[in-house]
């Protein structure tokens, strides 16, 4: 019995042991076929790169900022008399043109005053008339001596006295007619009007309550909010020679609404603050827009006071300006980058600062010099150092140039 278990033991081993010869010689015979491939060839040609030859241009340079609409002339509409609206004329929301009747103040009681107040000019024109008489009786009397000397100086006293007095009357008419025409407001320019914030049957305060207001809609002020940033930096650019300009109240203002359409007529700086607000530290400025339909129905103009917009400003002129395509800048922890290539068709790394775009490239503003070659394409090939084969890169076109210091716009990291 043990015999034959030690048999069958003795059988496995020997089997085992010629799986762990069948292994071994697999293992020979990769290994030998691998000794066999011929070894990589050493020379391979090196990856090929788009590239652009750094060059400076004349661009202009039109910064875009955020602004908002307001009315040419908000004339407010106050009353000259205190009483009672006795009725209101006008439709509000609607366009009115100067000397359109807006309000009525009940009118009787100024009537009143203004009757009473001719009645005393006429009282006292005719006590001047009387004064002048007496005077001129008394005159040929002194002299022949038949009155004395202060008869003659009171009758001078009344003359002038009764002129005062007239004066005094006929100053006491003019404001008694003053309040009798204001009784009747009427519109001192032309526009568009509000809601009214008083109606028939008020009582009203003069020249404390506020009617209604009026908007003359043409022309149009934008007023515009300017970082001091900005102003720091473009003071540096102007006296370094980088950018040129006109005077400042030459530069002009394209103007695009919220959906994103554009308005087709530009407008003109004619303001600039002469401090800035310390509560934002921004400098205004203020464009104003010719506005043609602002005189037409309501409905008919989409052009209103309060309107948020963009407004970017003409007339600047960027001097020796260097642009690269923006797939050329790349980002790294320590900001921006692009490869160069040098005068042995090697890659190096170039540290950057991009501050504008100009619709598909960026305006660099260190870390390039004219004559340099930036790589666009094939970035996936390359490593610092390594050399390449660099081919010319198309240029594409592209359109104005903005800044990346103001609000909503697309900006380098």
């Amino acid at each position: 019995m043990l015999n034959k278990e030690y048999r069958t033991m003795e059988l496995a081993m020997w089997r085992n042991r010629d799986n762990i010869y069948l292994y071994i010689g697999i293992f020979l015979i990769l290994l030998a076929g691998c000794a066999e491939k011929p070894p990589m060839d050493s020379s391979a040609p090196a990856p090929q790169v788009e590239v652009i030859t750094v060059t400076t241009q004349a661009i202009q340079d039109e910064p875009e900022f955020i602004g908002q609409t307001e009315a040419f002339r908000p004339v407010e509409i106050r009353s000259q008399v205190s009483g009672i609206i006795k009725k209101v004329f006008f439709t509000e929301g609607r366009n009115i043109k100067k000397g359109d009747q807006l309000y009525l103040i009940d009118p009787v009681p100024f009537r009143a005053i203004y009757l009473s107040a001719k009645a005393k000019v006429a009282q006292a024109e005719a006590r001047l008339d009387l004064a002048k008489q007496d005077l001129a009786r008394v005159l040929p009397l002194l002299e022949q001596q038949a009155v004395s000397k202060k008869n003659v100086d009171d009758a001078q006293a009344e003359v002038r006295g009764a002129k005062a007095s007239l004066e005094a009357a006929q100053n006491d008419l003019i404001k008694a007619k003053f309040d009798l025409d204001n009784t009747a407001i009427s519109a001192p320019v032309n526009g568009r009007i509000g809601r009214s914030h008083f109606y028939e049957g008020r009582l009203i305060s003069a020249q404390e309550t506020l009617l209604a207001t009026i908007d003359q809609l043409d022309p149009m002020y934008v007023n515009v909010s300017v970082p001091e940033s900005y102003l720091l930096r473009r003071r540096r650019e102007i006296a370094e020679h980088k950018v040129q300009r006109p005077d400042i109240f030459q530069l002009r203002g394209v103007m695009t609404f919220s959906d994103g359409s554009v308005y087709p007529q530009e407008g003109v700086l004619d303001f600039a603050d002469v401090a800035l607000r310390p509560e934002t530290g921004t400098l205004q400025g203020r464009f104003v827009f010719p506005n043609p339909e602002g005189g037409f129905a309501p409905g008919q103009s989409y052009f209103y006071p309060g309107q948020f917009v963009k407004i970017r400003i003409k007339g600047y002129t960027r001097t020796e300006a260097i642009l690269i395509p923006q797939r050329a800048v790349q980002q790294g922890p320590s900001g921006s980058f692009v490869y160069v290539i040098d005068k042995e068709d090697k890659a190096e790394l170039r540290a950057i600062r991009a501050s504008m775009w100009r619709g598909k490239e960026w305006l660099i503003e260190e870390g390039l010099r004219t004559g340099e070659r930036v790589v666009v394409e094939g970035f996936f090939r390359i490593l610092p150092g390594a050399k390449v084969d660099p081919v010319p890169h198309q240029k594409e076109t592209t359109s104005s140039i903005h800044s990346s210091e103001e609000p909503n716009l697309q900006s380098m990291p």
